[in-house]
Protein backbone atom coordinates (compact mmCIF):
# COMPACT_ATOMS: atom_id res chain seq x y z
CA UNK A 1 0.00 0.00 0.00
CA UNK A 2 1.54 3.48 -0.90
CA UNK A 3 1.31 6.46 0.76
CA UNK A 4 -0.36 9.44 -1.39
CA UNK A 5 -0.43 13.39 -0.73
CA UNK A 6 -2.87 15.98 -2.83
CA UNK A 7 -3.02 19.04 -4.09
CA UNK A 8 -5.84 20.80 -5.20
CA UNK A 9 -8.65 17.93 -3.71
CA UNK A 10 -11.61 21.10 -3.60
CA UNK A 11 -11.15 21.02 -7.99
CA UNK A 12 -13.15 19.31 -9.90
CA UNK A 13 -11.42 16.62 -11.11
CA UNK A 14 -9.99 15.46 -7.40
CA UNK A 15 -12.94 13.23 -7.14
CA UNK A 16 -11.93 10.94 -9.75
CA UNK A 17 -8.08 11.16 -8.52
CA UNK A 18 -9.39 9.84 -4.70
CA UNK A 19 -11.65 7.11 -6.82
CA UNK A 20 -8.04 5.72 -8.25
CA UNK A 21 -6.26 6.52 -5.02
CA UNK A 22 -8.60 3.93 -3.10
CA UNK A 23 -9.56 1.51 -6.25
CA UNK A 24 -6.04 0.70 -6.48
CA UNK A 25 -5.72 -0.08 -3.07
CA UNK A 26 -3.72 2.55 -2.01
CA UNK A 27 -4.57 5.38 1.09
CA UNK A 28 -4.76 9.35 0.83
CA UNK A 29 -2.85 10.39 4.02
CA UNK A 30 -2.58 14.53 3.32
CA UNK A 31 -4.45 16.79 0.92
CA UNK A 32 -4.06 20.76 0.64
CA UNK A 33 -6.28 23.14 -0.91
CA UNK A 34 -6.62 26.42 0.03
CA UNK A 35 -10.18 26.26 -0.76
CA UNK A 36 -12.09 24.29 2.47
CA UNK A 37 -14.89 23.06 0.86
CA UNK A 38 -13.68 19.16 0.58
CA UNK A 39 -16.05 17.29 2.37
CA UNK A 40 -15.73 14.84 -0.92
CA UNK A 41 -12.67 13.08 1.16
CA UNK A 42 -15.17 11.44 3.62
CA UNK A 43 -16.32 9.50 0.80
CA UNK A 44 -12.63 8.45 0.05
CA UNK A 45 -10.06 8.95 3.09
CA UNK A 46 -11.75 10.38 6.09
CA UNK A 47 -8.69 9.76 8.01
CA UNK A 48 -6.81 12.06 5.52
CA UNK A 49 -4.82 15.21 7.06
CA UNK A 50 -6.07 18.25 5.43
CA UNK A 51 -4.18 21.47 5.34
CA UNK A 52 -5.10 25.29 3.80
CA UNK A 53 -1.62 26.68 3.58
CA UNK A 54 1.41 25.49 1.77
CA UNK A 55 3.71 26.01 4.44
CA UNK A 56 2.06 23.74 6.82
CA UNK A 57 1.46 21.07 4.36
CA UNK A 58 4.92 21.19 3.45
CA UNK A 59 5.97 20.92 6.99
CA UNK A 60 3.96 17.61 7.53
CA UNK A 61 4.96 16.05 4.03
CA UNK A 62 9.08 16.56 5.64
CA UNK A 63 8.17 15.18 8.85
CA UNK A 64 6.51 12.44 7.17
CA UNK A 65 9.54 12.23 5.06
CA UNK A 66 12.11 11.86 8.04
CA UNK A 67 9.16 9.57 10.19
CA UNK A 68 10.81 6.21 7.48
CA UNK A 69 9.68 4.39 4.50
CA UNK A 70 6.40 3.54 5.91
CA UNK A 71 5.36 6.74 7.17
CA UNK A 72 7.08 8.80 3.66
CA UNK A 73 4.84 10.37 0.96
CA UNK A 74 5.51 7.90 -1.99
CA UNK A 75 3.38 10.08 -4.86
CA UNK A 76 2.13 13.13 -5.10
CA UNK A 77 -1.26 13.94 -7.04
CA UNK A 78 -1.43 16.93 -8.70
CA UNK A 79 -5.15 18.62 -9.57
CA UNK A 80 -4.23 22.51 -8.67
CA UNK A 81 -4.50 25.04 -11.14
CA UNK A 82 -2.80 24.79 -14.66
CA UNK A 83 -0.66 27.38 -13.79
CA UNK A 84 0.69 26.29 -10.64
CA UNK A 85 1.44 22.52 -11.98
CA UNK A 86 4.93 23.25 -12.81
CA UNK A 87 5.86 24.16 -8.80
CA UNK A 88 3.85 21.78 -7.23
CA UNK A 89 5.80 18.94 -9.48
CA UNK A 90 8.88 20.35 -8.49
CA UNK A 91 7.93 19.91 -4.65
CA UNK A 92 6.52 16.56 -4.80
CA UNK A 93 10.48 15.57 -6.57
CA UNK A 94 12.12 17.35 -4.02
CA UNK A 95 10.14 16.39 -0.94
CA UNK A 96 11.35 12.37 -2.22
CA UNK A 97 8.31 11.30 -3.78
CA UNK A 98 6.96 10.68 -7.62
CA UNK A 99 4.04 12.77 -8.98
CA UNK A 100 1.20 11.90 -10.82
CA UNK A 101 0.10 15.19 -12.70
CA UNK A 102 -3.16 16.26 -13.93
CA UNK A 103 -3.25 17.97 -17.66
CA UNK A 104 -2.20 20.19 -18.56
CA UNK A 105 1.20 19.48 -17.42
CA UNK A 106 2.91 22.56 -17.91
CA UNK A 107 1.96 25.47 -19.89
CA UNK A 108 4.94 25.97 -21.71
CA UNK A 109 7.56 23.46 -23.53
CA UNK A 110 10.07 24.91 -21.84
CA UNK A 111 8.91 23.87 -18.14
CA UNK A 112 9.14 20.51 -19.75
CA UNK A 113 13.28 20.56 -19.50
CA UNK A 114 13.77 22.24 -15.97
CA UNK A 115 11.41 18.90 -14.89
CA UNK A 116 13.89 16.37 -16.96
CA UNK A 117 16.54 18.24 -14.79
CA UNK A 118 14.84 17.86 -11.17
CA UNK A 119 14.05 14.22 -12.17
CA UNK A 120 17.92 13.93 -12.87
CA UNK A 121 18.71 15.66 -9.86
CA UNK A 122 16.39 13.55 -7.77
CA UNK A 123 16.00 10.46 -8.92
CA UNK A 124 11.87 10.73 -8.76
CA UNK A 125 9.45 10.81 -11.72
CA UNK A 126 6.61 12.87 -13.20
CA UNK A 127 3.75 10.49 -14.29
CA UNK A 128 1.17 12.35 -16.24
CA UNK A 129 -2.76 11.79 -16.51
CA UNK A 130 -2.70 10.85 -21.04
CA UNK A 131 -6.16 9.25 -20.26
CA UNK A 132 -7.22 8.68 -23.61
CA UNK A 133 -4.23 6.49 -24.62
CA UNK A 134 -5.77 3.54 -22.42
CA UNK A 135 -9.20 4.42 -24.12
CA UNK A 136 -9.89 1.29 -25.64
CA UNK A 137 -11.64 2.67 -28.86
CA UNK A 138 -8.81 5.03 -29.18
CA UNK A 139 -6.29 2.10 -28.54
CA UNK A 140 -8.19 0.00 -31.29
CA UNK A 141 -7.95 3.07 -33.84
CA UNK A 142 -4.21 3.60 -33.30
CA UNK A 143 -3.63 -0.25 -34.15
CA UNK A 144 -5.18 0.04 -37.08
CA UNK A 145 -4.19 3.38 -38.48
CA UNK A 146 -1.00 1.55 -37.66
CA UNK A 147 -1.53 -1.01 -39.77
CA UNK A 148 -2.63 0.70 -43.10
CA UNK A 149 0.19 2.19 -45.64
CA UNK A 150 2.26 5.08 -44.40
CA UNK A 151 1.37 7.16 -47.03
CA UNK A 152 -2.49 7.60 -46.00
CA UNK A 153 -3.88 10.55 -44.94
CA UNK A 154 -6.94 10.25 -42.83
CA UNK A 155 -9.48 13.05 -42.76
CA UNK A 156 -10.21 14.01 -39.06
CA UNK A 157 -12.69 16.19 -37.53
CA UNK A 158 -12.50 17.08 -33.96
CA UNK A 159 -15.88 19.06 -32.25
CA UNK A 160 -15.50 19.41 -28.69
CA UNK A 161 -18.22 21.70 -27.16
CA UNK A 162 -18.72 21.51 -23.15
CA UNK A 163 -20.53 24.29 -21.85
CA UNK A 164 -19.95 26.13 -18.59
CA UNK A 165 -21.46 28.38 -17.24
CA UNK A 166 -20.64 32.30 -16.30
CA UNK A 167 -18.50 31.63 -13.44
CA UNK A 168 -16.12 29.93 -16.02
CA UNK A 169 -14.90 33.02 -16.96
CA UNK A 170 -14.70 34.65 -13.99
CA UNK A 171 -12.34 31.69 -12.23
CA UNK A 172 -8.85 30.76 -12.80
CA UNK A 173 -10.19 29.03 -16.06
CA UNK A 174 -11.18 32.22 -17.30
CA UNK A 175 -7.47 33.76 -17.10
CA UNK A 176 -5.18 32.56 -20.47
CA UNK A 177 -2.31 33.03 -18.07
CA UNK A 178 -3.10 30.71 -15.61
CA UNK A 179 -5.46 28.28 -17.82
CA UNK A 180 -3.49 28.39 -20.98
CA UNK A 181 -6.71 29.47 -22.56
CA UNK A 182 -9.62 26.74 -24.39
CA UNK A 183 -7.68 25.16 -26.56
CA UNK A 184 -5.15 24.64 -23.53
CA UNK A 185 -7.68 23.75 -20.84
CA UNK A 186 -9.91 21.92 -22.53
CA UNK A 187 -8.13 20.48 -25.50
CA UNK A 188 -4.71 19.54 -24.64
CA UNK A 189 -5.54 15.68 -24.14
CA UNK A 190 -7.49 15.50 -27.55
CA UNK A 191 -4.40 17.14 -29.06
CA UNK A 192 -2.06 14.39 -27.36
CA UNK A 193 -4.72 11.77 -28.37
CA UNK A 194 -4.15 13.10 -32.13
CA UNK A 195 -0.11 13.10 -31.77
CA UNK A 196 -0.44 9.22 -30.41
CA UNK A 197 -2.69 7.66 -33.41
CA UNK A 198 -1.31 10.12 -36.58
CA UNK A 199 2.44 10.70 -35.72
CA UNK A 200 4.67 13.95 -35.46
CA UNK A 201 2.99 17.39 -35.98
CA UNK A 202 3.33 18.75 -39.26
CA UNK A 203 1.25 22.18 -39.34
CA UNK A 204 0.01 23.82 -37.04
CA UNK A 205 -3.03 26.72 -38.49
CA UNK A 206 -5.31 29.23 -35.54
CA UNK A 207 -8.59 29.99 -37.67
CA UNK A 208 -10.26 31.43 -34.13
CA UNK A 209 -9.45 31.71 -30.83
CA UNK A 210 -11.35 33.78 -28.30
CA UNK A 211 -12.30 33.55 -24.19
CA UNK A 212 -14.99 30.83 -24.93
CA UNK A 213 -14.23 29.27 -28.17
CA UNK A 214 -11.26 28.60 -30.63
CA UNK A 215 -10.99 26.59 -33.91
CA UNK A 216 -8.01 25.54 -36.38
CA UNK A 217 -6.70 23.08 -38.75
CA UNK A 218 -3.69 20.19 -37.94
CA UNK A 219 -1.90 18.09 -39.82
CA UNK A 220 0.17 15.17 -38.83
CA UNK A 221 2.01 12.22 -40.97
CA UNK A 222 -0.62 10.19 -40.86
CA UNK A 223 -4.08 13.11 -40.84
CA UNK A 224 -5.53 16.03 -41.62
CA UNK A 225 -7.48 17.40 -39.04
CA UNK A 226 -10.34 20.23 -38.09
CA UNK A 227 -11.07 21.37 -34.77
CA UNK A 228 -13.08 23.08 -32.75
CA UNK A 229 -13.69 23.52 -28.93
CA UNK A 230 -15.82 25.82 -26.67
CA UNK A 231 -17.56 26.26 -23.94
CA UNK A 232 -20.30 28.20 -24.89
CA UNK A 233 -23.81 26.56 -25.15
CA UNK A 234 -25.08 28.42 -27.86
CA UNK A 235 -22.50 26.56 -29.96
CA UNK A 236 -24.42 22.95 -29.17
CA UNK A 237 -25.98 21.96 -32.31
CA UNK A 238 -29.91 22.23 -32.53
CA UNK A 239 -30.33 18.51 -32.13
CA UNK A 240 -28.72 18.20 -28.95
CA UNK A 241 -30.28 20.69 -26.97
CA UNK A 242 -33.62 19.41 -28.34
CA UNK A 243 -32.75 16.68 -25.99
CA UNK A 244 -31.21 18.52 -23.26
CA UNK A 245 -27.59 17.49 -23.72
CA UNK A 246 -25.40 20.47 -22.76
CA UNK A 247 -22.47 18.74 -24.36
CA UNK A 248 -21.29 17.68 -27.55
CA UNK A 249 -18.25 15.58 -28.46
CA UNK A 250 -17.61 14.13 -32.16
CA UNK A 251 -14.56 12.52 -33.82
CA UNK A 252 -14.71 11.49 -37.39
CA UNK A 253 -12.28 9.89 -39.46
CA UNK A 254 -12.77 9.74 -43.00
CA UNK A 255 -16.57 10.61 -41.99
CA UNK A 256 -16.75 7.87 -39.79
CA UNK A 257 -17.76 8.34 -36.32
CA UNK A 258 -15.36 7.30 -33.72
CA UNK A 259 -17.93 6.62 -30.94
CA UNK A 260 -15.46 6.77 -26.84
CA UNK A 261 -17.68 8.40 -25.12
CA UNK A 262 -17.87 5.46 -22.79
CA UNK A 263 -15.76 4.45 -20.23
CA UNK A 264 -14.43 7.74 -19.52
CA UNK A 265 -14.97 7.44 -15.51
CA UNK A 266 -12.88 4.53 -15.15
CA UNK A 267 -9.56 6.32 -17.20
CA UNK A 268 -8.36 7.65 -14.19
CA UNK A 269 -8.11 4.08 -12.25
CA UNK A 270 -6.61 3.05 -15.29
CA UNK A 271 -4.07 5.41 -16.10
CA UNK A 272 -2.99 4.74 -11.97
CA UNK A 273 -2.78 1.21 -12.56
CA UNK A 274 0.00 1.92 -15.14
CA UNK A 275 1.53 4.41 -13.38
CA UNK A 276 1.99 1.96 -10.48
CA UNK A 277 3.26 -0.96 -12.83
CA UNK A 278 5.56 1.27 -13.88
CA UNK A 279 4.15 1.84 -17.03
CA UNK A 280 3.32 5.78 -17.04
CA UNK A 281 3.59 8.42 -19.55
CA UNK A 282 6.40 10.73 -18.39
CA UNK A 283 7.53 14.04 -19.61
CA UNK A 284 8.32 13.66 -22.86
CA UNK A 285 5.42 12.02 -23.95
CA UNK A 286 3.88 15.34 -23.03
CA UNK A 287 5.91 17.93 -25.13
CA UNK A 288 4.31 17.70 -29.11
CA UNK A 289 0.58 18.39 -27.07
CA UNK A 290 2.31 20.87 -24.78
CA UNK A 291 4.23 22.73 -28.43
CA UNK A 292 0.87 22.53 -30.26
CA UNK A 293 -1.34 24.06 -27.53
CA UNK A 294 1.61 26.78 -26.81
CA UNK A 295 2.11 27.41 -30.45
CA UNK A 296 -1.59 27.80 -30.74
CA UNK A 297 -2.07 30.06 -27.99
CA UNK A 298 0.63 32.65 -29.60
CA UNK A 299 -0.30 32.25 -33.26
CA UNK A 300 -1.85 34.75 -35.09
CA UNK A 301 -4.80 34.25 -37.15
CA UNK A 302 -5.27 32.86 -40.28
CA UNK A 303 -8.31 33.32 -42.65
CA UNK A 304 -11.07 31.36 -42.99
CA UNK A 305 -9.59 29.54 -46.41
CA UNK A 306 -8.84 25.80 -47.30
CA UNK A 307 -9.62 23.23 -44.72
CA UNK A 308 -10.93 24.95 -41.50
CA UNK A 309 -14.18 23.43 -39.55
CA UNK A 310 -17.18 23.89 -40.51
CA UNK A 311 -18.72 25.62 -36.83
CA UNK A 312 -16.41 28.60 -37.81
CA UNK A 313 -18.82 29.54 -40.35
CA UNK A 314 -21.52 29.87 -37.92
Amino acid sequence: MKNFAMIGVAGYIAPRHMKAIKDTGNRLVAALDPNDSVGIIDSHFPDAEFFTEFERFDRHIDKMRRAGDDQRIDYVSICSPNYLHDSHMRFALRSGADAICEKPLVLNPWNIDGLQEIERDTGHKVNTILQLRVHPAIMALRDRVAAQKKDTKHEVDLTYITSRGHWYLQSWKGDEKKSGGIATNIGVHFFDMLHYIFGELQANVVHASAETYAGGYLEYERARVRWFLSVDYNDVPDAQKAIGQRTYRSITVDGQEIEFSGGFTDLHTRSYEEILAGRGFGLEENRVAIETVSTIRNASLAPLTGDYHPFLKK
